[in-house]
């Protein structure tokens, strides 16, 4: 099986390719503009294999992206190419409709056009990778399901809901092959410094302040990126073409909990004078901070056959020692892109 993956160089999409490469032995095509979140590095232990392939492109350019399938001829595309910090959509939501909105219509009309150069569409799949955060903001009960309604709340969720929205219209209306996929937080390694789990990581290990939006009491169902990638797998696998599946870890921790156990674990293998803990401060809460997210994924459980193998205790603990492990990953990013400086403030 040839894949193309889009955003296939960040952090999600690097997990994919190594999964899709060296576990199932698939051909990859990656398809990656290369913004600050794009690392090549993410896909070293893959870069020499004769089954992987990397194009720079920008998903918006559809010349590039018609050229890409008539060149490689995929039987599937694997869609994550997306803006996807919700901080950076708060102040500058300008790139997320153009990535998000209009990359996605983009990569859509190029994979319906080259369907009607394909001898069959029956086994091409376009599997549309999404987010929970579409769904808005969930009380205290309940989870969300593949039915719940959309309520995005950010820039970045509401475009991410319209590219839902595109994905599924395009099934319904043109017949395209297409399965939606909304996941919950994922976190691991080769994770961008910006979000919580690495920025408290590295925050922990330079003895820098751990900000804790709010009070901390917002919670997030967590998923292990190397069982979203194996998801991910068996959804291209097993998925029905219009059907949406929600894929989520089940590890339901409030944000404090979370930075909590890392400052454990970062006393635990890299001790100083006083505790890790002593560093949280709570900051001011980000604007549209939803409170609440969780996922039932017992259709793509019980349908479909996939578990998620990582608990949060487990994942947690892979990935606070990966991170004290490769320092020449994310140095580069920490020193050069992004230093940690709070993102999204709205200005007065």
């Amino acid at each position: 099986m040839r894949v193309l993956v889009t955003g296939g160089a960040g952090f999600i999409g690097s997990a994919v390719c190594r999964h899709f490469i060296v576990d199932l032995g698939y051909d990859v095509v990656v398809l990656d503009k290369m913004t600050y979140a794009g690392n090549l590095a993410s896909l070293a232990p893959v870069a020499s294999s004769p089954h992987y392939v990397f194009e720079k492109h920008d998903i918006c350019d559809s010349a590039s992206v018609n050229a890409i399938f008539a060149k490689y001829e995929p039987d599937a595309v694997v869609h994550l190419a997306a803006e996807s910090h919700v901080d950076r959509s708060i102040s500058g939501s300008d790139v997320f409709v153009q990535t998000n909105v209009i990359g996605t219509f983009t990569l859509l009309e190029a994979a319906r056009s080259y369907l009607k150069t394909r001898k069959s569409a029956i086994d091409f799949r376009f599997i549309h990778v999404s987010t929970d955060e579409v769904y808005g903001s969930l009380g205290a009960d309940g989870l969300f399901t593949e039915t719940t309604p959309y309520d995005p709340s950010s820039p970045y969720s509401a475009t991410k809901a319209a590219s839902d929205h595109l994905a599924k219209a395009w099934h319904r209306t043109y017949g395209m092959p297409v399965i939606v996929s909304n996941c919950s937080n994922n976190y691991g390694p080769y994770h961008f410094p910006e979000k919580l789990i690495p920025l408290v990581i590295l925050n922990a290990l330079d003895r820098k302040t751990l900000p804790v939006y709010g009070d901390g009491s917002n919670v997030r169902d967590w998923l292990y990126v190397e069982d979203h990638a194996r998801a991910l797998g068996v959804i291209l696998l097993k998925g029905v073409p219009g059907e949406t599946y929600n894929i989520g870890g089940r590890n339901e921790r409030k944000n404090l909990d979370v930075v909590e156990q890392i400052c454990t674990w970062m006393d635990e293998l890299r001790p100083a004078n006083s505790s890790h803990h002593d560093l949280i401060s709570f900051v001011t809460d980000r604007p549209g901070h939803d409170q609440r997210y969780a996922i039932d994924a017992s259709k793509l459980e019980n349908e479909l056959g996939w578990r998620a193998q990582e608990t949060f205790e487990t994942g947690i603990e892979k990935t606070v020692r990966w991170y004290l492990d490769n320092a020449h990953w994310w140095e580069p990013l920490r020193h050069k892109v992004y230093g940690g400086e709070r993102l999204g403030l709205v200005k007065a």
